[in-house]
């Protein structure tokens, strides 16, 4: 007696990441729009536990804790200033890739953000007479973002996406462009 196998068709499913309010997303849009001199501040309140580790509190969420790497004498129990620079970088591409997306009804399935910054402090914070640097010197001196994105949109679409997320980030904006600084004592 033969068999004959019976081939059941294979369903696939697609999963989409959470969506954001479309609608509420035009509102904010067209309030920026009546009102393009509008600005909010954010507030972050940092305090030093010792050595280098040290907690930034937002509101009322968790503090974010910073350290320094052992090589740069700190304890490495989190991130270092700077990866925390390229992660609010990360967060603020993806929200802009996520809005972009939204505004263009495209619905992702995937989002990931990858950065790399080089960096180096040569000038050991300007403690103890170290090697004397300029401002442009010191800091980030490259920034490579790539941005791995997926949904039901062409490849073109889904750059278009990025590249106008890019544009409009406020983060990646404030790291390309001098912006004013000061710095003091608090009373």
């Amino acid at each position: 007696m033969s068999t004959t196998a019976v081939l059941e068709p294979v369903t696939t499913i697609k999963t989409y990441l959470r969506p954001i309010d479309g609608t509420g997303l035009a509102a904010f849009a067209a309030k920026g729009k009546a009102n393009p001199a509008s600005r909010g501040t954010n507030k972050v309140h940092t305090v030093m536990e010792g050595q280098y580790r040290s907690l930034s509190t937002v509101g009322n969420h968790a503090p974010v804790v910073v350290d320094e790497p052992l090589h740069l004498f700190g304890q490495d129990t989190a991130p270092a200033p700077g990866e925390i620079v390229l992660s609010g970088l990360g967060g603020c591409i993806a929200v802009g890739v996520t809005a972009v997306a939204t505004w263009k009804g495209v619905k992702l399935s995937r989002l990931e953000v990858f950065l790399e910054g080089d960096i180096g402090n040569p000038a050991a914070w300007g403690a103890g007479g170290a090697l004397e640097k300029t401002p442009p010197e010191m800091g980030f001196q490259a920034i490579r973002v790539k941005v791995l994105v997926e949904g039901d949109a062409p490849r073109e679409v889904l750059d278009e996406i990025v590249r106008h997320a890019n544009y409009y980030s406020p983060v990646a904006n404030s790291m390309r462009n001098p912006i004013p600084f000061e710095i003091s004592l608090a009373d």
